[in-house]
């Protein structure tokens, strides 16, 4: 049994006292040995006080024992299982406030993050690389025809290619790029310290590799297709006007054939 602090303090006092009364006792039993030596009144009867002196200060002692053992002790255990309890309450709450806050972050199909964690990241994003002056890429992709997905095939076999996709993006991605769904079919791709050229190969990639996955679950085997539109920022213009021409080229390389990239 784990023991609070309070106990153990209370432990030692108790020891102390407890040590107390044995020295008391000790005492008591060697005034009533000697009690036979003494001769004269004056001595026996300074023996019969002191003998008095001991029985009560031993009878307090044991009070104290008492009271200490039978009222305090269950109050502080008492109070030390309460204080216990409140740690495991508010280390579960904590625990459920971080599975909260990851939820609210996270889109539930697919383990990426969702649009209120790529809002609040773009944001930083931006003020962070205004300070040391480095290009930042924003690429918004946009899946081909998804909705004749979900109506040939069905809503599972669309959230499967979702979950396909999304892994896809995770894995032709680096560590410090932000992925994220935006919602439906749409995704995005915060990426720093990327030219419009590099930036153009990499989509390209990308396009490249999310046309080339296979999508099988039972007798269905179907590769879907993206557009995807490019954008890096041009220092001046908000997070909002930044993603609003990112997303008028998605909507170009939709209008020129889809399964393209428009910069």
């Amino acid at each position: 049994m784990r023991f609070h602090k309070s106990e153990s303090a209370f432990a030692l006092l108790m020891s102390v006292i407890l040590a107390a009364a044995l020295i008391l006792l000790f005492l008591y039993l060697a005034l009533n040995r000697h009690a036979g030596d003494l001769v004269s009144l004056d001595h026996a009867e300074s023996h019969k006080e002191a003998v008095r002196l001991v029985l009560m200060a031993g009878t307090l002692q044991a009070c104290a024992f008492c009271i200490g053992a039978f009222l305090i002790y269950p109050l502080i255990r008492t109070q030390a299982r309460e204080e216990g309890k409140l740690r495991q309450m508010t280390a579960s709450l904590s625990a459920r406030s971080q599975t909260l806050e990851h939820a609210a972050l996270t889109d539930g199909l697919t383990g990426m993050h969702n649009r209120r964690y790529f809002d609040d990241a773009l944001r930083e994003y931006l003020q962070e690389f205004e300070r040391i002056d480095r290009p930042i890429g924003l690429m918004i992709l946009d899946l081909d025809h998804f909705k004749q997905v979900n109506d040939t095939y069905g809503h599972d076999i669309g959230d499967e290619v979702l979950r396909t996709v999304a892994a896809c993006l995770k894995d032709m991605t680096r560590y410090h790029d932000i992925v994220a769904r935006l919602g439906g079919e749409e995704f995005a791709i915060v990426a720093p310290n990327m030219e419009l050229e590099v930036l153009s190969r990499f989509a390209e990639r990308i396009r490249k590799a999310v046309a080339s996955q296979v999508i099988a679950t039972g007798n269905v085997r179907l590769t879907v297709t993206a557009s995807v539109g490019l954008a890096i920022w041009d220092r001046r213009e908000t997070m909002e006007d930044l993603y609003r021409r990112a997303d008028a080229r998605l909507y170009q390389a939709k209008r020129q054939g889809r399964n393209r990239i428009c910069a």
